[in-house]
């Protein structure tokens, strides 16, 4: 079973935010002719990193609310310049936009059982990818989404 990796997304405003640093990152290492591929740099490991590997997703939460997620292709860990351990989450490029589910701030990243994650936003729901953050911010702090 696939396990997921909860993390708060600091300078990101909007899901539309992240697509727009996951393009700009994918086109900086085109240009400088690097493998184009999307990580994330955390200092922790995963120790269960077969089961987050195995389907998991790293879900995204953007202003007190999970908005989405990207799936967890691999794990590399490396050692930086200054001798700390560290690792590359490596990334699928596309964001799936989920269900908004309320998280509290904290601190690195959490695990994420499948059960306690929110769905992808289904065929139902596609509107609300439409509708200006601003407006979804306002609708979700009234607990109306």
């Amino acid at each position: 079973m696939a396990l997921n990796i909860l993390k708060l997304c600091v300078g990101c405003d909007s899901v539309e935010d992240l697509e727009e640093w996951i393009e700009f990152r994918l086109d900086e290492r085109r240009r400088a002719g690097e493998p184009v591929e999307h990580w994330h740099t955390t200092r922790m490991v995963p120790t269960r990193g077969a089961e987050v590997t195995d389907g998991g997703s790293l879900y995204w939460v953007i202003k007190g609310n999970v908005q989405c997620r990207q799936l967890i292709t691999e794990i590399r860990p490396f050692t930086d310049n200054e001798g700390i351990g560290r690792c590359h989450l490596i990334l699928d490029p596309q964001v799936v936009r989920t269900d908004w589910q309320p998280r509290r701030a904290f601190q690195g990243w959490r695990y994420l059982k499948p059960s306690d994650a929110p769905l992808d936003l289904g065929k139902g729901k596609a509107g609300l990818v439409e509708m200006p953050p601003k407006l979804r911010r306002e609708l979700a702090d009234l607990g109306l989404l």
